[in-house]
Order: C-alpha cells, then structure tokens, then sequence
C-alpha cells in the first residue's frame, strides 16, 4: 500500500516519498489532474466567469504548474533504486502537493543548468552507454539511468514555461477607460504557508504620465509591493486598499486571488472533514482515489470617492464591495469553491451529501477524460 511507502519527515505534516513506485504513482496522478485543469478554465470562460484574455493568462500558468511536476518528475524518477538519488518532499495535510522548498530548488538549479548540462553526456551517449552494461555486464544500468533522468531535469529547467517560486508580476493591456489606461496585472507564487500554487489577476485603471510597464517610477515598486503581499494569510481588501493608498494615479477595480489545491488522495494525503469519507468509501481503482480543489477569492470596487490628499488637493480612493454576510471576515466581495474529481468519487459525494461540500461546485471527470461541468 502506498500509505506503507510514505516515510514522515520531521515535520509531521511533510512526509517523503521514499519509494520509487511511489514517487511514480505521485507523479502519474498530478499528469492525470493536470490534464483537466485547462479545461476548467474553458469552461469558466464560456460561461463568462473568465474573459478570453484572463482565461489565456490562467492558462499559461496551469501549464507552468504542469511543467514543473513534469521537471520534478525526472529529478525524482529514480528515487529508491539509485544509490544518490533524491527523495520528493510533500506536504501530505491540506495540500498534496510539494513543499515550497522543492521549487524554490528547482529555481536555485535552473542558475546552474548550463554548468551542469555541459558536464553530462547527450542523452543518446547515455542510452548507448546503458545498452552495452545490459549486453555485456547483464545487470540494470542503475547510475546510468539516474544520470540520464538528472540530465533530463536540467534540460526542462532551461527550456522554462515553468511555474517558479515566484512569478513576477506583469501587466497586459486591455485598452482605455476615458482618460485612463486599463490593465489587467498578473502574478503568480507558490504560497508557502500552504504549499499551494496561487495567481492573482488584478484588474487597474491608471492615468499616470506614462504607461504603467514603461513608468520606471511606479512599475518595479508596484511589483515589490505586490509580490511582498502575496500571501494566503493576507485578506484580498488589505492588499488592495494598500495598493490603492500608495500607488495615487493607479487605481485597483478588481482583485481575484486563485488557489490551486488542495489535492486530496487516499494514498498520499492525511484528509479531515467529510471529503476524507468520500474518499475512503469511494474505494475507487489507481489514479482515481482524488479530489483537487480550485478557490476563486473575489473583490471588486463598488465606486471611487474624493478624499483629501494634503492641505489643498484630493484623490480618488476605491470602495470595495464586500459580501454582506462574509465580507467583514473574508475581505471578500465573495468567494467560490470548485472541486475536480473523478466519476467514482463523484458518486459517493453525491450519495452522502455532506454539508460541508454542498455549496461546492463540482467537475467531474468522466470516462475517456471527459470533463463534466456540475452544479
């Protein structure tokens, strides 16, 4: 059983994966979610939940996430049978997926791929040199193999794409608002408090005396001071009413925070609540023991209002619109829950019923990878 094969690391809620079929299990089953989660953000923009634009966006940071456990994956590929071989670390409570340190690793080795590339032999010499220990020393070329999934790792490194650490922000044009410029700004973290990938897409006005990207005055503070909050323990409205206090010709209309996770599984994830029952009753086959979360926090500005900026001048401050009954707790105009899930586990879900799943929207993953939008 996989539960046997997950060793605890000294922190109670990481564990590492120590064994190799394990650690291929693991990597099998995020390809699987990975594979559905583009079609999550189709879906939401044909219902007009996401404009084309932002779905692009989304998109491109889902396949950052995808990449990064393809990369993982030939670091850890050989884990257990080479001798130097590492061993993945994740956090296995409300998160599933690897702790922050493993990419900011990842970020801290593609520095030094060319080095390390430029030591290794091509791949063919590598697959040449494991051919002729099976002919003529008739054993399993080992080291061979775990050279070769290093090499691997440190070519998808330098071919990027990936989802890092820290994704800086950037702006895409979206075009005018009167006199102002519109912007939709982007960035993306892996959150180390929860060990979850998040974006966040922050739609600006702006009307400063030159375009935003190109202002050397305001763009780089502006992207100091919105990587420095992100930060899943910081509500929506603190980031956006301090970004609206310190930034004066930039104006925040819009801020949506997105978290990818947690991803639950019998097999790897310790679950509390009423998805762990789900689950254990599922008894679903390999590869469809899972549940991933998908959580879209939501603040939008109701109006502006003139306030005093010094002795004789004003400015435009943002009134953000926050859900009646949350809002105060959240900093929120509202917050929904999605969940992705295989057929299987859909079925139980819906049998129980539990109370704490029933506001949840579900997708659910059908046969031949189908995708189907629930309510």
């Amino acid at each position: 059983m996989a539960d046997n094969s997950v060793k605890e690391a000294l922190v109670s809620d990481h564990a590492e994966l120590y064994d190799a079929e394990v650690a291929r299990r693991y990597f099998a089953k995020f390809a699987r979610i990975g594979s559905h989660l583009a079609r999550v953000a189709a879906e939401l923009e044909s219902e007009g939940r996401l404009t084309r634009t932002e779905s692009r966006l989304l998109g491109r940071y889902l396949a950052g996430v995808i990449g990064t456990f393809q990369a993982l994956n030939h670091k850890y590929q050989m884990t257990g049978r080479a001798e130097r071989a590492p061993r993945l670390t994740i956090d296995r409570h409300e998160s599933g997926f690897p702790v922050a340190q493993e990419v900011l690793m990842m970020a801290v080795d593609a520095q030094q791929a060319d080095k390390h590339l430029s030591g290794m032999a091509s791949e063919t010499e590598f697959k040449d040199r494991m051919v002729r220990t099976i002919l003529r020393d008739l054993k399993v070329p080992v080291e061979l193999q775990f050279a070769l999934s290093q090499r691997l790792y440190y070519e998808a490194l330098k071919a990027g794409g990936l989802f890092w650490a820290r994704n800086d922000p950037d702006a895409q044009w979206l075009g005018q608002a009167g006199s102002r410029r519109k912007y939709l700004i982007h960035w993306a973290v892996w959150d180390g408090q929860v060990n979850l990938p998040v974006v966040y897409l922050l739609d600006v006005e702006e009307d400063g005396s030159r375009p935003l990207p190109e202002d050397a005055y305001r763009w780089p503070p502006m992207q100091q001071k919105l990587l420095a909050q992100s930060v899943g323990g910081l509500k929506l409205l603190t980031i956006a009413t301090g970004f609206d206090d310190d930034f004066e010709t930039t104006y925040p209309k819009r801020l949506r925070r997105i978290t990818l996770g947690p991803m639950y599984s019998a097999g790897f994830t310790l679950q509390s609540g009423p998805i762990s029952k789900v689950l254990e009753d599922a008894r679903a086959p390999q590869g469809e023991d899972w549940a991933l979360v998908w959580t879209v926090e939501d603040l939008v500005s109701d109006r502006e209002e003139m306030v005093k900026n010094g002795w004789f001048s004003s400015r435009p401050k943002q009134i953000f619109r926050l859900d009646p009954l949350t809002g105060a707790d959240t900093g929120t105009t509202g917050i929904e829950r999605m969940i992705v899930l295989p057929e299987r586990p859909y079925q139980v879900l819906v049998e129980q019923n539990p109370a704490g799943l029933r506001g949840i929207r579900k997708f659910v993953v059908g046969a031949g990878g189908r995708l189907i939008p629930g309510v």
